[in-house]
């Protein structure tokens, strides 16, 4: 049995289809899908070294302020030392200068006490020879 012709043009019809379509729409389909695969897989690239940029940002970032951070409550630290010392130095001499004010009053209070009694015992002698003078009528030896 020997096909019909029409069989063997129906078989170059499909293989000519085939052709055609191959070349016009899988190639360029295959192609625009491979561009877009490889486009994808830069861009992820991409943005996983932009990730990892910005986590070395993050962490350059976060060392930089802890060290700031760290310098700036050591001088705090310093200034209170130094505020502490200025303080207790200060108070030394104004605790000195008190104590010195302090013994010059009471040695100039002793020596008042000592010229009021003084003078209090010469009125108290005097006035009690008066006394004596006044209630003998006479003067008193």
């Amino acid at each position: 049995m020997i096909p019909d012709l029409s069989v063997f043009w129906v078989i170059l019809s499909v293989l000519v289809l085939a052709t055609i379509l191959n070349q016009l729409l899988f190639k360029p389909l295959t192609q625009v899908i491979a561009e877009r695969e490889a486009a994808v897989t830069k861009a992820r690239r991409q943005s996983d070294e932009a990730a990892a940029k910005a986590r070395a940002a993050s962490e350059e970032f976060t060392r930089r302020t802890d060290e700031a951070r760290a310098d700036v409550f050591r001088q705090l630290e310093e200034a209170r030392k130094a505020a502490l010392d200025h303080r207790a130095h200060q108070l030394a001499d104004t605790r000195r200068e008190a104590e010195t004010a302090i013994a010059e009053a009471s040695a100039r209070l002793r020596d008042e006490a000592a010229k009021a009694r003084a003078a209090l015992d010469r009125d108290a002698e005097s006035m009690a020879t008066t006394i004596v003078e006044r209630v003998l009528g006479r003067s008193a030896s």
